[in-house]
């Protein structure tokens, strides 16, 4: 508790101490531990009746998302979310099976007691955490789903001590909705990182021109998890055509972005009281930059055509309309909140003149006391006539002095009724007056009082901002998604880069294509890149549906494989591909088996981890698969090695 509570107890009353909050790796919101452009995510896994679940959210924005898949599923799924903590139920650790897909899951695994996960004590947490009666609000979760997201409650129950952050209602996803990348092969392909663990040398680093934090991390996930439904993907295609084509509109747009901050993160941090002024300040500036680029989109006249889909919505969500809760939200704020903010809320001086006039009263006595104090002395000495001085010691504080001489008329009447004697001394006289002490006592409360005014007004604004949590989340995430499409449309300008045709077919023809990060690097290097064609078709119509690439060392055949599982990869995550064109056929798992390497803290050789990722592809892959393998049966006898890599090439066309 504040100590001044305490005191009010009495002088040696004992200040109150608990715990208020438990850090962990998945629950931090403040900006200096979490990367700006990076997500961090809290997970939980469950498994009931066969059927998983992995629930996660991301407690700097309140994000919830939940997901229903089959056991198999869960390294991948996890793989995809890179969560920093995974909450995990300890019965599950007795599963061989799953105790081994936990060891490649990235981040801290927390177990929990089993317990949490039962569906009934996690569906009472549930409703307790989002102040619901029923669940039905958020869809038909099933059982394992319910458990997850339990899970997940109690986490935030126990480390958060109470608080309870302001949540997005569960964002539910299918296994069948995203391409599956297991983790060797997102390792492999350098998606997110690099094999060094920087996102210098990955294709999200390469292809990364957003301006704002969210819309890095909104890119960051969309590469993580393509999608498999063509609508869905073309729906992105559409807004990345549509910044490419309007070149002037997309620069302004990214003007006005990059004043908006990172609105979800300064949410999260107010509702569970670790904001200050400048997350209040955030909040401003982002929603006036939402206002402003609905007008840019609708000034001087609306748009003609209108933009796509993607687009309009993540306008509505920017300004919506009809909504006096965020309007008067936004006023408020405007008219009330100072331009140099704190970083804390009790350091003070970020409310603005002329919002409490009380406030206002309280500064002026603060800040100019002395000049309070001087015309207070000259009015006494004007009504009285008597030469005296306002002076100020430890003991007394505030005191009228004047000579032992000039004392006489203020110890007589009429003027012994305002002047109140204190003290004598050999050659002065001291008195007080009513108003004088009244003064005294206000400026020795004045900066306390201020400052207490202003944290009771801090505190009305953050219950304010939770009050329209759901509006400012939406905001938040429209600007996020104009970020992403504009950014990549500057990228697509920068490389060259063409729309890819999606479909449903099994075909793979790339005309002219280029590696996205291998092509930055070259270039930095004042080195061109010489495009190459790639076309394949599952069904052998349009094209083999084998490839074997040969060659010397250092000719390109890794580089080759590697960039055509990159192109499936940038076009179902909806942006555009470094190729004179691409038809595709949605691939619904990507497999990648390249280089040799050992795992000898789980007892695998060279060869016997080349064995396992290459069993888990033969054993996974659909008629709707992309493999690419590079080199197989390394680490055995020659005449062994290439048995292998027929039989599995045999196996694979077939």
């Amino acid at each position: 508790e504040d100590p001044a509570e305490a005191k009010k107890r009495g002088y040696k009353s004992v200040v109150r101490r608990d715990v208020v909050r438990v850090v962990t790796p998945g629950t931090l919101t403040e900006d200096g531990l979490l990367d700006a452009r990076g997500s961090n995510r809290l997970a939980a896994v469950a498994v009931r009746a066969g059927a998983a679940a992995v629930a996660t959210v991301e407690l700097s924005t309140g994000e919830v998302e939940c997901m229903a898949l089959s056991r198999d599923g869960l390294a991948s799924a996890l793989a995809a979310l890179g969560p920093s903590e995974t909450l995990v139920p300890d019965r599950l650790f007795a599963d061989e099976t799953l105790s081994e897909t936990f060891k490649t899951v990235s981040g801290l695994i927390q177990p929990m007691a089993s317990a949490l996960a039962e569906p009934s004590a996690s569906e009472a947490r549930l409703k307790r955490l989002y102040g619901v009666e029923t669940l039905d609000g958020f869809g038909e979760l099933t059982g394992a789903e319910i458990s997850a997201l339990g899970l997940i409650a109690a986490h935030l129950e126990t480390t958060q001590a109470g608080r309870l952050p302001a949540l997005t209602a569960p964002r539910r996803a299918g296994e069948a909705d995203v391409m599956s990348i297991d983790p060797a092969t997102r390792s492999s392909l350098e998606i997110e990182k690099s094999t060094s663990g920087s996102r210098d040398g990955s294709l999200l680093g390469a292809i990364d021109r957003t301006i704002t934090a969210p819309g890095a991390r909104l890119l960051s996930a969309r590469l993580a998890r393509p999608l498999l439904d063509p609508a869905a993907i073309n729906a992105r295609l559409d807004a990345v055509e549509w910044f490419c084509e309007r070149r002037p509109l997309r620069q302004k747009l990214r003007e006005t972005l990059r004043g908006m901050g990172d609105m979800a993160r300064a949410l999260s941090r107010l509702a569970l009281g670790r904001g200050g002024p400048r997350d209040l300040g955030c909040l401003r500036d982002g929603l006036a930059g939402g206002e402003t680029l609905s007008q840019l989109f609708s000034h001087p006249a609306p748009l003609d055509p209108p933009p796509p889909g993607e687009i309009a919505g993540a306008l509505a969500g920017l300004h919506p309309l009809g909504d006096p809760g965020l309007a008067e939200f936004r006023r408020m704020l405007a008219e009330g909140l100072g331009q140099d903010l704190p970083a804390q809320a009790r350091d003070g001086g970020y409310v603005a003149a002329g919002v409490r006039a009380e406030l206002d009263q309280a500064r002026a006595l603060r800040d100019d006391s002395r000049k309070v104090i001087l015309q207070l002395e000259a009015r006494l000495v004007a009504e009285s006539g008597v030469a005296l001085k306002i002076k100020h010691n430890a003991v007394l504080g505030y005191f009228v002095e004047t000579s032992a001489k000039a004392a006489e008329p203020l110890m007589t009447p009429p003027l012994n009724g305002a002047f109140i004697h204190r003290q004598t001394l050999a050659n002065q006289v001291r008195f007080t007056t009513v108003e004088l002490a009244e003064l005294d006592a206000r400026i020795a409360q004045a900066a306390e009082r201020a400052l207490a005014m202003e944290v009771a007004t801090f505190e009305a604004w953050r219950e304010a901002a939770i009050g329209v949590a759901t509006a400012i989340q939406a905001a938040a995430e429209g600007a996020s998604r104009l970020d992403v499409a504009a950014g990549l449309a500057e990228w697509a300008d920068d490389v060259g880069a063409s729309r890819p045709v999606i479909d449903r077919s099994t075909a793979f023809e790339a005309q002219a294509a280029r590696h996205p990060v291998v092509e930055a690097a070259v270039k930095r290097a004042g080195d061109p890149f010489t495009p190459n064609d790639c076309r394949l078709d599952g069904a052998g119509v349009a094209g083999a549906r084998l490839s074997i690439v040969t060659g010397p060392n250092m000719a390109g055949k890794s580089t080759f494989l590697r960039q055509n599982a990159l192109l499936a990869v940038l076009a179902q995550a909806g942006c555009y591909v470094p190729a004179k064109s691409l038809r595709l056929g949605v691939v619904d798992r990507l497999f990648s088996r390249v280089g040799a390497g050992d795992d000898l803290a789980r007892g695998r050789s060279t060869f016997m981890a080349e064995m396992v990722e290459t069993a888990a592809i033969l054993t996974q892959a659909t008629p709707r698969s992309l493999v690419i393998l590079d080199e197989i049966g390394r680490g055995t006898a020659t005449y062994d090695g290439l048995a292998i890599a027929w039989a599995c090439a045999e196996a694979l066309h077939e």
